[in-house]
């Protein structure tokens, strides 16, 4: 029977994870390892300062006070005793299209799923939908074609889901956009500032295959991601960019 590994960055209490482990349990034996708070947006960090502390919950359920990526280690190292078939993260409140996967906890349990080398699925909902079934469902059928059919080494899924109908299933490219954040300064009874990082102002680039559009025009979107973040296209570029640079004592 497979293995799957379930984790998130909303934390194991999240309606998200329920929706989703329940549905994956007909494909196998499935484990939640999820942080024991709220650690959205902290994208791929790993925890190396303090130690973690693991929190059995119930049967097959942990919680872990770190990040996904946390999670996903000490799930494989140190509770599972055999390594997963497939590691799904999710289901995210809110969508991770386009640049937010580089922000995103969700995208970074299956990011860490790829790079140990087991396959990998984020999952997440477009925020203003709470119903997670519809969403979980598509994660289980997602789930059972590559625990089928396998994905390529190193690759893992960035699966975003719409609100309301689904019209079907699109495979896509990341979108991109021009990022504005802004940064709203306050300041406490005390006179002294302080800060809240607020939602970025977003000028999105038209793309007819991009995850953002499939999802806007009612679809699912499914990106294959990769770790690797060479830019190969520039390569011959830099290589002239460095040629006559020395190194050394001069």
């Amino acid at each position: 029977m497979p293995r799957i590994l379930v984790t998130n960055d909303d934390g194991y209490f999240s309606p998200g994870i329920d929706a989703l482990a329940a549905a994956l349990q007909s494909l196998g034996d499935v484990i939640v390892v999820a942080p024991h708070t709220e650690a959205s947006a902290v994208g791929h960090a790993l925890t190396l300062r303090r130690p973690l502390r693991v929190e059995k919950i119930r049967h097959q359920v942990f919680s872990v006070d770190g990040t996904p990526t946390d999670c996903v280690n000490i799930a494989i190292d140190e509770i599972m005793t055999e390594p997963p078939d497939l590691v799904v993260s999710g289901i995210n409140k809110g969508l991770n299209v386009g640049d937010d996967v580089t922000y995103s906890g969700t995208v970074a349990g299956a990011f860490e799923a790829a790079l140990l080398g087991y396959p990998g699925i984020a999952v997440s909902l477009e925020r203003g939908d709470t119903e997670f079934g519809p969403a979980a469902e598509v994660a289980a059928q997602i789930a059972a074609a590559v625990l089928q059919k396998g994905l390529p080494y190193r690759t893992f899924l960035n699966v975003n889901v719409p609100r309301g109908e689904i019209k079907g299933i699109r495979t896509t490219v990341q979108a991109k956009r021009n990022h504005i954040t802004k940064v709203d300064r306050r300041v406490d009874p005390r006179q002294r500032p302080y800060f809240w990082i607020e939602e970025a102002q977003d000028d999105w680039a038209p793309h007819d295959r991009s995850d953002r559009q499939a999802v806007k025009d009612g679809f699912v979107s499914v990106t294959p991601l990769q770790p690797d973040l060479t830019d190969h296209n520039a390569l011959e570029l830099v290589q002239r960019l460095t040629q006559g640079i020395t190194t050394g004592v001069r």
